[in-house]
């Protein structure tokens, strides 16, 4: 265990209830604002936004020579999928603002050692996030969609051609999907260098459960990732490279038993 020699302190001061309450609505209201600011900047680029969302879908489609368009088949469709596309570039850009709004109402009552263990934590969270979400766009988007358009055919069923067209709105709510689920799996060395840091695992046992954690990360993406073998396995693949980061992680950052003892 672990001792106060004076110098780790709390920087906060007692508060009454109230005053806790006030801090409490205040941080409320400053993320409150910095996502509406950034709801209302992103619907006013939502065509822009959803423009660069389409784009590795519109490469393909030009690859394959098929019809280079999307549509939708009800009159307020392409409405609430502009709307989709504001909340998720206002929640992906207002992010930063509401952890530091979280951050600012909690760290005050962590003792100065615990902030600089949780630090680290708090900078790589929103930067694996956006290593998964960038793997998904440049890399798994690009193969799946010329996966799912390869389908296409000239000369279908009864002479019949096979063309795709996609819908707005299904588009966007599987682009978001997976940009969600590879930026929340990307977020495994945070959960685990956690877990090992407070003494859940430590890096000999996630070592001698690694085979088990392999088959999990593929449960895991067939869970998240559409029914597809490439982007399942695109999705499982960097998970088990990122356990393997967790050990080395975890091993850094679990507490040193024998320097106690």
């Amino acid at each position: 265990m672990s001792t106060n020699d004076g110098s780790d302190t709390i920087d906060d001061k007692p508060m009454p209830l109230l005053d806790h309450l006030i801090e409490l609505r205040r941080r409320l209201l400053w993320s409150g604002a910095a996502f509406l600011l950034c709801f209302f900047f992103c619907y006013y680029f939502s065509e822009q936004i959803f423009s660069f969302l389409a784009k590795p879908l519109a490469f393909v489609l030009e690859a394959e020579g098929g019809g280079q368009r999307l549509i939708y088949t009800h009159l307020t469709e392409a409405f609430f999928t502009y709307l989709k596309v504001a909340f998720f570039g206002a929640a992906s850009i207002s992010f930063p603002v509401i952890a530091s709004q979280v951050w600012l109402f909690v760290a005050p009552g962590l003792y100065r050692s615990e902030k600089r263990a949780f630090a680290p934590f708090l900078i790589a969270t929103p930067v694996l996030f956006t290593m998964g979400a960038a793997l998904a766009y440049y890399f798994i988007f690009p193969v799946a969609w010329k996966f799912f358009a390869s389908f296409q055919s000239a000369n279908g069923a009864g002479g019949l051609p096979i063309q795709l067209e996609a819908k707005v709105s299904e588009y966007l709510d599987l682009v978001m999907k997976l940009i969600f689920a590879f930026g929340v799996a990307f977020q495994l060395p945070v959960a685990l260098s956690l877990m090992a840091k407070v003494g859940i695992v430590s890096s000999t046992s996630l070592k001698k459960y690694r085979r088990y954690a392999y088959v999990g990360m593929f449960v895991i993406a067939a869970v998240l990732a559409p029914p597809d073998v490439i982007t399942q396995t695109g999705l499982a693949v960097p998970l088990i490279l990122l356990y393997e980061v967790s050990i080395i992680a975890a091993k850094i950052v679990e507490p040193k038993r024998d320097a106690e003892t």
